[in-house]
């Protein structure tokens, strides 16, 4: 699960860059972050290397953050258009 979460973090980062496509790249960094909050748990409690699912987690946090920002920018970009 580590492995999917970093390539859904990474999906959704690079997506997330792209103008029409990073409202779609939010639903694959969420499913990220779970995936690799499961994993980086499931991993400590067998004291196992979680590197893979802690970048994953980030990587998928900032992609979501970075798409949250993208909607709020759309928003504020359209109201201020119907001023």
């Amino acid at each position: 699960m580590g492995v999917a979460s970093l390539v859904l973090g990474i999906v959704s980062f690079v997506f997330g860059f792209i103008p029409c496509v990073n409202y779609i790249a939010t639903v694959p960094a969420i499913i990220g972050l779970i995936l690799g909050i499961v994993d980086a748990v499931k991993k400590s409690k067998s004291q196992e290397p979680k590197g893979m699912a802690i970048a994953g987690i980030i990587l998928s946090a900032l992609a979501l953050v970075w798409g949250v920002i993208a909607i709020i920018g759309t928003a504020a970009l359209f109201a201020a258009a119907e001023l």
